[in-house]
Protein backbone atom coordinates (compact mmCIF):
# COMPACT_ATOMS: atom_id res chain seq x y z
CA UNK A 1 0.00 0.00 0.00
CA UNK A 2 2.29 2.65 -1.42
CA UNK A 3 0.80 6.00 -2.93
CA UNK A 4 0.44 5.88 -6.77
CA UNK A 5 3.45 5.95 -8.63
CA UNK A 6 3.12 9.87 -10.20
CA UNK A 7 4.33 10.02 -13.87
CA UNK A 8 2.72 7.49 -15.19
CA UNK A 9 -0.79 8.11 -16.26
CA UNK A 10 -1.33 7.17 -19.88
CA UNK A 11 -3.85 8.76 -22.36
CA UNK A 12 -6.99 6.12 -22.14
CA UNK A 13 -8.04 4.65 -25.41
CA UNK A 14 -11.06 2.25 -25.58
CA UNK A 15 -9.32 -0.72 -26.87
CA UNK A 16 -12.62 -2.93 -27.97
CA UNK A 17 -16.13 -1.21 -29.17
CA UNK A 18 -19.48 -2.15 -29.68
CA UNK A 19 -23.15 -0.93 -30.55
CA UNK A 20 -24.47 0.76 -27.11
CA UNK A 21 -27.73 -0.57 -25.42
CA UNK A 22 -30.48 1.42 -25.09
CA UNK A 23 -30.02 4.34 -23.35
CA UNK A 24 -31.96 4.62 -19.86
CA UNK A 25 -30.58 3.96 -17.63
CA UNK A 26 -32.14 5.12 -14.96
CA UNK A 27 -29.55 8.21 -13.70
CA UNK A 28 -30.86 11.07 -12.14
CA UNK A 29 -28.31 11.65 -9.06
CA UNK A 30 -28.61 15.07 -7.42
CA UNK A 31 -25.41 16.75 -6.61
CA UNK A 32 -24.33 16.52 -3.38
CA UNK A 33 -23.82 19.24 -0.86
CA UNK A 34 -19.79 19.58 -0.74
CA UNK A 35 -19.19 23.00 -1.81
CA UNK A 36 -19.40 25.62 0.75
CA UNK A 37 -17.06 23.86 3.23
CA UNK A 38 -14.84 26.43 5.09
CA UNK A 39 -11.17 25.52 4.76
CA UNK A 40 -11.23 24.37 8.43
CA UNK A 41 -13.80 21.77 8.26
CA UNK A 42 -12.13 20.33 4.87
CA UNK A 43 -8.78 20.53 6.46
CA UNK A 44 -10.45 18.18 9.37
CA UNK A 45 -11.91 15.34 6.85
CA UNK A 46 -9.29 15.57 3.93
CA UNK A 47 -7.19 12.15 5.09
CA UNK A 48 -10.41 10.70 6.51
CA UNK A 49 -11.70 8.06 3.88
CA UNK A 50 -15.38 7.72 5.71
CA UNK A 51 -15.82 11.49 5.85
CA UNK A 52 -14.30 11.88 2.27
CA UNK A 53 -14.84 10.48 -0.99
CA UNK A 54 -11.37 11.77 -2.30
CA UNK A 55 -9.63 10.55 0.83
CA UNK A 56 -10.97 7.06 0.60
CA UNK A 57 -8.89 6.45 -2.73
CA UNK A 58 -6.09 6.87 -1.11
CA UNK A 59 -5.91 6.93 2.90
CA UNK A 60 -6.60 3.66 4.94
CA UNK A 61 -8.24 3.01 8.37
CA UNK A 62 -8.33 0.59 10.79
CA UNK A 63 -10.98 -0.50 13.44
CA UNK A 64 -9.46 -2.23 16.58
CA UNK A 65 -12.58 -5.04 18.41
CA UNK A 66 -12.71 -4.06 22.40
CA UNK A 67 -15.90 -3.65 22.51
CA UNK A 68 -17.64 -6.92 22.87
CA UNK A 69 -20.89 -5.88 24.96
CA UNK A 70 -24.10 -4.46 23.64
CA UNK A 71 -26.89 -2.38 25.00
CA UNK A 72 -29.36 -3.17 22.53
CA UNK A 73 -30.30 -5.81 19.63
CA UNK A 74 -31.05 -4.94 16.38
CA UNK A 75 -32.94 -7.48 14.06
CA UNK A 76 -30.26 -7.21 11.72
CA UNK A 77 -27.09 -7.91 13.72
CA UNK A 78 -25.82 -11.08 15.23
CA UNK A 79 -22.25 -11.05 16.29
CA UNK A 80 -20.00 -13.58 16.25
CA UNK A 81 -16.29 -13.62 17.06
CA UNK A 82 -14.95 -16.19 14.60
CA UNK A 83 -15.52 -15.99 10.79
CA UNK A 84 -12.67 -14.31 9.04
CA UNK A 85 -14.66 -14.15 5.72
CA UNK A 86 -17.44 -12.48 6.28
CA UNK A 87 -17.25 -8.24 5.85
CA UNK A 88 -20.17 -7.01 7.82
CA UNK A 89 -20.27 -4.85 10.94
CA UNK A 90 -20.12 -6.33 14.46
CA UNK A 91 -18.01 -9.25 13.46
CA UNK A 92 -14.28 -9.85 14.21
CA UNK A 93 -12.07 -12.72 14.77
CA UNK A 94 -10.92 -11.72 17.91
CA UNK A 95 -11.49 -9.58 21.08
CA UNK A 96 -8.28 -7.31 22.03
CA UNK A 97 -7.22 -5.32 25.21
CA UNK A 98 -6.54 -1.69 25.01
CA UNK A 99 -2.76 -2.11 25.25
CA UNK A 100 -2.86 -5.04 22.82
CA UNK A 101 -5.09 -2.45 20.64
CA UNK A 102 -2.44 0.01 21.01
CA UNK A 103 0.50 -1.65 20.33
CA UNK A 104 -1.36 -3.11 17.72
CA UNK A 105 -2.18 -0.11 15.81
CA UNK A 106 1.71 1.30 16.49
CA UNK A 107 2.63 -1.82 14.31
CA UNK A 108 -0.03 -1.32 11.29
CA UNK A 109 0.79 2.20 11.45
CA UNK A 110 4.56 1.31 10.48
CA UNK A 111 3.39 -0.88 8.15
CA UNK A 112 0.79 0.80 6.39
CA UNK A 113 1.80 4.30 6.81
CA UNK A 114 -1.04 5.85 4.82
CA UNK A 115 -3.33 4.82 7.31
CA UNK A 116 -4.65 7.68 9.40
CA UNK A 117 -7.84 6.83 11.03
CA UNK A 118 -8.27 4.65 14.22
CA UNK A 119 -12.15 3.35 14.70
CA UNK A 120 -13.71 1.48 17.41
CA UNK A 121 -16.65 0.31 16.33
CA UNK A 122 -17.28 -2.72 18.46
CA UNK A 123 -18.59 -5.79 18.39
CA UNK A 124 -20.78 -4.21 20.51
CA UNK A 125 -21.20 -0.99 21.36
CA UNK A 126 -18.27 1.26 22.29
CA UNK A 127 -20.06 3.35 24.79
CA UNK A 128 -21.71 0.26 26.26
CA UNK A 129 -17.91 -0.38 26.97
CA UNK A 130 -16.60 2.72 27.98
CA UNK A 131 -13.35 2.05 30.42
CA UNK A 132 -12.06 -0.57 27.50
CA UNK A 133 -12.99 2.08 24.68
CA UNK A 134 -11.71 5.53 26.52
CA UNK A 135 -8.09 3.88 27.51
CA UNK A 136 -7.65 2.74 24.05
CA UNK A 137 -8.27 6.19 22.30
CA UNK A 138 -5.78 7.04 25.97
CA UNK A 139 -2.66 4.65 25.00
CA UNK A 140 -2.94 5.11 21.09
CA UNK A 141 -3.78 9.53 21.30
CA UNK A 142 -0.78 9.45 23.68
CA UNK A 143 1.69 7.82 21.60
CA UNK A 144 0.88 8.15 18.02
CA UNK A 145 -0.66 11.87 17.86
CA UNK A 146 -1.25 12.35 14.19
CA UNK A 147 -3.82 9.34 14.27
CA UNK A 148 -7.83 10.51 13.72
CA UNK A 149 -9.83 9.01 16.48
CA UNK A 150 -13.65 7.67 15.53
CA UNK A 151 -16.02 6.55 17.58
CA UNK A 152 -19.13 4.66 16.34
CA UNK A 153 -22.22 3.81 18.55
CA UNK A 154 -25.80 3.66 18.79
CA UNK A 155 -26.45 6.56 20.58
CA UNK A 156 -28.14 5.31 23.86
CA UNK A 157 -25.21 6.55 26.09
CA UNK A 158 -24.03 8.99 23.71
CA UNK A 159 -25.23 12.03 25.78
CA UNK A 160 -23.43 10.44 29.07
CA UNK A 161 -20.08 10.90 27.33
CA UNK A 162 -19.82 13.59 24.84
CA UNK A 163 -17.80 15.59 27.31
CA UNK A 164 -15.45 13.00 27.55
CA UNK A 165 -15.33 12.43 23.83
CA UNK A 166 -14.53 16.21 23.75
CA UNK A 167 -11.73 15.87 26.09
CA UNK A 168 -9.81 13.00 23.81
CA UNK A 169 -9.84 15.14 20.86
CA UNK A 170 -12.45 12.24 19.27
CA UNK A 171 -13.05 14.42 16.72
CA UNK A 172 -15.38 11.65 14.34
CA UNK A 173 -18.43 10.24 15.75
CA UNK A 174 -21.11 7.87 13.92
CA UNK A 175 -24.50 7.20 15.04
CA UNK A 176 -26.32 4.51 13.25
CA UNK A 177 -30.45 6.22 13.69
CA UNK A 178 -32.75 3.92 11.54
CA UNK A 179 -35.78 5.69 12.67
CA UNK A 180 -37.24 9.08 14.31
CA UNK A 181 -40.44 7.13 14.42
CA UNK A 182 -40.38 5.01 16.86
CA UNK A 183 -43.38 3.12 16.08
CA UNK A 184 -41.44 2.14 13.03
CA UNK A 185 -38.49 1.68 15.45
CA UNK A 186 -40.36 -1.20 17.05
CA UNK A 187 -39.89 -3.32 13.38
CA UNK A 188 -36.06 -2.90 13.97
CA UNK A 189 -35.03 -3.23 18.09
CA UNK A 190 -36.42 -5.98 19.75
CA UNK A 191 -35.36 -4.00 23.43
CA UNK A 192 -32.68 -2.15 24.77
CA UNK A 193 -30.62 -1.77 27.73
CA UNK A 194 -30.25 1.51 29.49
CA UNK A 195 -29.55 2.55 33.04
CA UNK A 196 -29.83 -1.09 34.12
CA UNK A 197 -33.29 -1.89 32.92
CA UNK A 198 -34.36 -3.70 30.01
CA UNK A 199 -37.37 -1.97 27.54
CA UNK A 200 -39.57 -3.75 24.83
CA UNK A 201 -41.74 -2.34 22.00
CA UNK A 202 -42.79 1.03 21.84
CA UNK A 203 -41.10 2.41 24.92
CA UNK A 204 -37.72 0.80 24.15
CA UNK A 205 -37.71 3.01 20.46
CA UNK A 206 -38.79 5.87 21.86
CA UNK A 207 -36.21 6.13 24.98
CA UNK A 208 -33.65 5.01 22.13
CA UNK A 209 -34.81 7.75 19.58
CA UNK A 210 -34.64 10.63 22.25
CA UNK A 211 -30.99 9.70 23.23
CA UNK A 212 -29.86 9.68 19.84
CA UNK A 213 -31.81 13.27 19.43
CA UNK A 214 -29.76 14.21 22.72
CA UNK A 215 -26.61 12.95 21.20
CA UNK A 216 -26.69 14.39 18.12
CA UNK A 217 -27.33 18.23 19.25
CA UNK A 218 -25.10 17.60 21.72
CA UNK A 219 -22.03 16.49 19.44
CA UNK A 220 -23.09 19.63 16.84
CA UNK A 221 -22.61 22.03 20.11
CA UNK A 222 -19.32 20.67 21.12
CA UNK A 223 -17.88 20.68 17.59
CA UNK A 224 -17.47 17.03 16.74
CA UNK A 225 -17.98 16.22 13.41
CA UNK A 226 -21.23 13.73 13.20
CA UNK A 227 -21.65 11.05 10.76
CA UNK A 228 -24.85 9.04 10.75
CA UNK A 229 -25.64 5.35 9.41
CA UNK A 230 -28.90 4.26 8.63
CA UNK A 231 -29.50 0.64 7.13
CA UNK A 232 -31.68 0.90 4.62
CA UNK A 233 -34.83 -2.24 5.20
CA UNK A 234 -37.08 -2.40 2.21
CA UNK A 235 -41.22 -2.07 4.00
CA UNK A 236 -39.72 -1.03 7.16
CA UNK A 237 -37.84 1.99 6.89
CA UNK A 238 -36.82 2.88 3.04
CA UNK A 239 -39.83 5.33 2.55
CA UNK A 240 -39.12 6.65 5.82
CA UNK A 241 -35.16 7.43 5.76
CA UNK A 242 -36.05 10.84 4.00
CA UNK A 243 -37.34 12.15 6.76
CA UNK A 244 -34.59 10.69 8.83
CA UNK A 245 -32.35 12.49 6.88
CA UNK A 246 -34.45 15.62 7.13
CA UNK A 247 -33.98 15.49 10.78
CA UNK A 248 -30.52 14.92 11.25
CA UNK A 249 -29.69 17.49 9.23
CA UNK A 250 -32.00 20.10 11.38
CA UNK A 251 -29.56 18.57 14.37
CA UNK A 252 -26.11 19.42 12.88
CA UNK A 253 -24.72 15.66 11.20
CA UNK A 254 -22.07 16.56 8.73
CA UNK A 255 -22.68 13.28 6.77
CA UNK A 256 -25.59 10.80 5.97
CA UNK A 257 -24.22 7.28 4.74
CA UNK A 258 -27.73 4.65 3.96
CA UNK A 259 -26.48 1.01 3.75
CA UNK A 260 -27.99 -1.48 2.33
CA UNK A 261 -29.37 -4.32 5.00
CA UNK A 262 -27.02 -7.81 5.06
CA UNK A 263 -29.67 -10.21 5.84
CA UNK A 264 -28.26 -13.39 4.28
CA UNK A 265 -29.67 -16.17 6.48
CA UNK A 266 -26.41 -17.75 7.02
CA UNK A 267 -25.87 -14.95 9.38
CA UNK A 268 -28.44 -15.93 11.56
CA UNK A 269 -29.64 -12.32 12.25
CA UNK A 270 -33.32 -12.10 13.09
CA UNK A 271 -34.03 -10.33 9.20
CA UNK A 272 -32.01 -13.10 7.65
CA UNK A 273 -34.18 -15.90 9.22
CA UNK A 274 -37.44 -14.58 8.58
CA UNK A 275 -36.79 -13.79 4.97
CA UNK A 276 -36.56 -9.69 4.94
CA UNK A 277 -34.80 -8.87 1.76
CA UNK A 278 -31.77 -6.21 1.18
CA UNK A 279 -32.48 -3.48 -1.36
CA UNK A 280 -31.28 -3.52 -4.96
CA UNK A 281 -28.58 -1.12 -5.88
CA UNK A 282 -31.15 0.60 -8.19
CA UNK A 283 -33.52 1.27 -4.96
CA UNK A 284 -30.41 2.12 -2.98
CA UNK A 285 -29.84 4.54 -5.33
CA UNK A 286 -32.89 6.43 -5.75
CA UNK A 287 -33.15 6.65 -1.85
CA UNK A 288 -29.68 8.62 -1.61
CA UNK A 289 -30.41 10.49 -4.45
CA UNK A 290 -33.55 11.70 -2.91
CA UNK A 291 -31.87 12.47 0.57
CA UNK A 292 -28.77 14.25 -1.52
CA UNK A 293 -29.01 18.33 -1.85
CA UNK A 294 -30.35 18.40 1.86
CA UNK A 295 -26.58 17.20 2.95
CA UNK A 296 -23.66 15.59 2.10
CA UNK A 297 -24.06 12.16 1.09
CA UNK A 298 -21.66 9.08 1.63
CA UNK A 299 -21.51 6.53 -0.93
CA UNK A 300 -18.46 4.60 -0.72
CA UNK A 301 -19.17 3.04 2.67
CA UNK A 302 -17.99 -0.85 2.09
CA UNK A 303 -19.65 -1.58 5.40
CA UNK A 304 -16.96 -2.89 7.37
CA UNK A 305 -16.08 -5.53 10.06
CA UNK A 306 -15.35 -4.32 13.39
CA UNK A 307 -11.52 -5.19 13.21
CA UNK A 308 -11.19 -4.10 9.22
CA UNK A 309 -7.43 -2.65 8.00
CA UNK A 310 -6.48 -1.21 4.83
CA UNK A 311 -7.98 0.95 2.59
CA UNK A 312 -11.71 0.90 2.51
CA UNK A 313 -12.81 -1.61 -0.18
CA UNK A 314 -9.93 -3.88 1.27
CA UNK A 315 -9.33 -5.91 4.48
CA UNK A 316 -5.80 -6.78 5.57
CA UNK A 317 -7.33 -8.17 9.11
CA UNK A 318 -5.91 -11.59 8.73
CA UNK A 319 -2.36 -10.05 8.04
CA UNK A 320 -2.56 -8.78 11.64
CA UNK A 321 -3.55 -11.46 13.97
CA UNK A 322 -3.04 -11.42 17.58
CA UNK A 323 -0.51 -14.14 17.33
CA UNK A 324 1.35 -12.13 14.35
CA UNK A 325 1.29 -8.46 15.46
CA UNK A 326 2.01 -9.29 19.13
CA UNK A 327 5.25 -10.88 17.90
CA UNK A 328 6.03 -7.31 15.77
CA UNK A 329 8.01 -4.24 16.80
CA UNK A 330 6.11 -1.00 16.52
CA UNK A 331 7.54 0.65 13.59
CA UNK A 332 5.29 3.85 14.26
CA UNK A 333 7.49 6.65 13.02
CA UNK A 334 6.00 9.98 12.98
CA UNK A 335 8.33 11.92 9.99
CA UNK A 336 7.91 8.86 7.64
CA UNK A 337 4.39 8.95 7.97
CA UNK A 338 4.42 12.29 6.85
CA UNK A 339 6.76 11.51 3.79
CA UNK A 340 4.25 9.19 2.47
CA UNK A 341 1.29 11.63 3.12
CA UNK A 342 2.92 14.08 1.20
CA UNK A 343 3.67 11.66 -1.62
CA UNK A 344 -0.21 11.04 -1.37
CA UNK A 345 -1.07 14.96 -1.64
CA UNK A 346 1.62 15.06 -4.32
CA UNK A 347 -0.15 12.70 -6.30
CA UNK A 348 -4.05 13.84 -5.55
CA UNK A 349 -2.66 17.16 -7.00
CA UNK A 350 -1.42 15.88 -9.90
CA UNK A 351 -4.74 13.91 -10.23
CA UNK A 352 -6.67 17.37 -9.93
CA UNK A 353 -4.50 18.77 -12.54
CA UNK A 354 -5.38 16.10 -14.97
CA UNK A 355 -8.89 15.99 -14.58
CA UNK A 356 -9.29 20.07 -14.53
CA UNK A 357 -7.63 19.62 -18.13
CA UNK A 358 -10.39 16.99 -19.03
CA UNK A 359 -13.29 19.37 -17.88
CA UNK A 360 -11.71 22.26 -19.54
CA UNK A 361 -11.54 20.60 -22.78
CA UNK A 362 -15.22 19.08 -22.95
CA UNK A 363 -16.25 22.24 -22.17
CA UNK A 364 -15.22 23.53 -25.93
CA UNK A 365 -17.38 20.94 -26.97
CA UNK A 366 -21.24 20.56 -27.65
CA UNK A 367 -22.58 18.15 -24.57
CA UNK A 368 -24.11 20.24 -22.52
CA UNK A 369 -27.58 18.65 -21.34
CA UNK A 370 -26.20 15.29 -22.63
CA UNK A 371 -27.53 11.90 -21.38
CA UNK A 372 -26.19 10.42 -18.16
CA UNK A 373 -24.52 7.03 -18.31
CA UNK A 374 -23.01 4.38 -15.83
CA UNK A 375 -19.39 2.84 -16.06
CA UNK A 376 -18.16 0.17 -13.75
CA UNK A 377 -14.39 0.88 -12.62
CA UNK A 378 -11.88 -1.98 -11.92
CA UNK A 379 -9.17 -0.03 -9.18
CA UNK A 380 -7.46 -0.64 -6.33
CA UNK A 381 -7.05 2.78 -5.18
CA UNK A 382 -5.03 6.03 -6.06
CA UNK A 383 -7.98 7.11 -8.14
CA UNK A 384 -6.81 5.15 -10.85
CA UNK A 385 -8.38 2.96 -13.29
CA UNK A 386 -4.90 0.35 -12.60
CA UNK A 387 -6.50 -3.10 -11.43
CA UNK A 388 -6.75 -6.28 -13.75
CA UNK A 389 -10.54 -7.40 -14.96
CA UNK A 390 -10.04 -10.73 -13.29
CA UNK A 391 -8.66 -9.24 -10.12
CA UNK A 392 -11.48 -7.30 -9.11
CA UNK A 393 -13.70 -8.03 -6.38
CA UNK A 394 -15.87 -4.99 -6.72
CA UNK A 395 -16.40 -2.56 -9.25
CA UNK A 396 -17.04 1.77 -8.43
CA UNK A 397 -19.67 2.78 -10.44
CA UNK A 398 -19.49 6.59 -11.68
CA UNK A 399 -22.56 8.42 -13.24
CA UNK A 400 -20.65 9.94 -16.21
CA UNK A 401 -22.80 12.73 -18.50
CA UNK A 402 -20.66 15.74 -20.69
CA UNK A 403 -19.53 17.28 -17.91
CA UNK A 404 -18.75 15.47 -14.81
CA UNK A 405 -17.80 11.78 -13.81
CA UNK A 406 -19.07 11.70 -10.57
CA UNK A 407 -18.44 8.26 -8.27
CA UNK A 408 -22.14 7.19 -7.17
CA UNK A 409 -21.92 3.51 -5.63
CA UNK A 410 -19.69 0.04 -5.24
CA UNK A 411 -20.96 -3.06 -6.14
CA UNK A 412 -19.55 -6.37 -4.50
CA UNK A 413 -18.62 -9.47 -7.29
CA UNK A 414 -17.30 -12.92 -6.99
CA UNK A 415 -13.85 -13.17 -7.85
CA UNK A 416 -13.56 -14.12 -11.57
CA UNK A 417 -9.92 -15.43 -12.00
CA UNK A 418 -10.63 -19.22 -10.17
CA UNK A 419 -7.64 -20.97 -12.01
CA UNK A 420 -10.82 -22.03 -14.23
CA UNK A 421 -12.97 -22.91 -11.61
CA UNK A 422 -16.54 -21.81 -11.92
CA UNK A 423 -15.85 -18.81 -14.35
CA UNK A 424 -18.48 -19.22 -16.69
CA UNK A 425 -21.01 -18.95 -13.55
CA UNK A 426 -19.15 -15.99 -12.18
CA UNK A 427 -19.48 -13.99 -15.47
CA UNK A 428 -22.43 -14.32 -15.76
CA UNK A 429 -23.19 -12.57 -11.85
CA UNK A 430 -20.47 -9.68 -12.70
CA UNK A 431 -22.60 -9.13 -15.99
CA UNK A 432 -25.67 -9.17 -14.31
CA UNK A 433 -24.18 -7.12 -11.61
CA UNK A 434 -23.09 -4.13 -13.97
CA UNK A 435 -25.96 -4.90 -16.74
CA UNK A 436 -26.81 -0.99 -16.62
CA UNK A 437 -23.72 0.26 -17.26
CA UNK A 438 -22.50 1.11 -20.40
CA UNK A 439 -18.95 -0.27 -19.84
CA UNK A 440 -16.25 -1.45 -17.80
CA UNK A 441 -13.01 0.50 -17.14
CA UNK A 442 -9.74 -1.94 -16.81
CA UNK A 443 -5.98 -2.02 -16.83
CA UNK A 444 -6.28 -5.37 -18.47
CA UNK A 445 -9.31 -7.61 -19.59
CA UNK A 446 -8.67 -11.39 -21.29
CA UNK A 447 -10.28 -11.64 -24.46
CA UNK A 448 -12.81 -14.43 -23.59
CA UNK A 449 -14.09 -12.15 -20.88
CA UNK A 450 -14.08 -8.92 -22.85
CA UNK A 451 -16.12 -10.85 -25.73
CA UNK A 452 -19.02 -11.99 -23.17
CA UNK A 453 -18.89 -8.80 -21.93
CA UNK A 454 -19.20 -7.69 -25.54
CA UNK A 455 -22.12 -9.38 -26.28
CA UNK A 456 -23.94 -8.41 -22.93
CA UNK A 457 -23.49 -4.97 -24.66
CA UNK A 458 -20.62 -3.77 -22.21
CA UNK A 459 -18.04 -2.02 -23.57
CA UNK A 460 -14.40 -2.42 -22.38
CA UNK A 461 -11.63 0.31 -22.14
CA UNK A 462 -7.92 -0.83 -21.07
CA UNK A 463 -6.04 2.08 -19.40
CA UNK A 464 -3.76 3.15 -16.78
CA UNK A 465 -4.87 6.79 -15.83
CA UNK A 466 -6.98 8.81 -13.73
CA UNK A 467 -10.94 7.14 -13.46
CA UNK A 468 -12.18 10.69 -14.13
CA UNK A 469 -10.27 11.04 -17.37
CA UNK A 470 -11.12 7.60 -18.54
CA UNK A 471 -14.95 7.87 -17.95
CA UNK A 472 -14.78 11.28 -19.57
CA UNK A 473 -13.15 10.25 -22.32
CA UNK A 474 -15.26 6.99 -23.16
CA UNK A 475 -18.17 9.32 -23.02
CA UNK A 476 -16.89 11.76 -25.48
CA UNK A 477 -16.73 9.04 -27.72
CA UNK A 478 -19.91 6.79 -26.71
CA UNK A 479 -22.28 10.18 -27.17
CA UNK A 480 -20.65 10.43 -30.79
CA UNK A 481 -21.15 7.22 -31.72
CA UNK A 482 -24.97 6.95 -30.16
CA UNK A 483 -25.69 10.15 -32.06
CA UNK A 484 -24.54 8.84 -35.10
CA UNK A 485 -26.44 5.67 -34.99
CA UNK A 486 -29.69 6.46 -36.86
CA UNK A 487 -30.96 3.26 -34.36
CA UNK A 488 -30.04 4.59 -31.13
CA UNK A 489 -32.49 6.62 -29.63
CA UNK A 490 -31.01 9.33 -26.89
Amino acid sequence: MTPPPTGLLTSATPQTKTQPKSNSCGCSSKTDTTTGLDEKIKARIEKHPCYSEEAHHHYARMHVAVAPACNIQCNYCNRKYDCANESRPGVVSELLTPEEAAHKVLVIAGKIPQMTVLGIAGPGDPLANPEKTFRTFELIAEKAPDIKLCLSTNGLMLPDYVDRIKQLNIDHVTITINMVDPEIGTKIYPWVHYRRKRYKGIEAAQILHEKQMEGLQALQEADILCKVNSVMIPGINDEHLVEVNQVIRSKGAFLHNIMPLISAPEHGTHFGLTGQRGPTAKELKQIQDNCAGNMKMMRHCRQCRADAVGLLGEDRSQEFTKEKFMEMAPEYNLEQRQAVHAGIEKSQKEIQVVKEKVVETLQTTSLNNSPKILVAVATKGGGLVNQHFGHAKEFMIYEVDGRNAKFVSHRKIDHYCQSGYGEEATLDNIIHAISDCKAVLVSKIGNCPQEQLLKAGLQTVEAYDVIEKVALEFYEQWILETSSSPTQNC
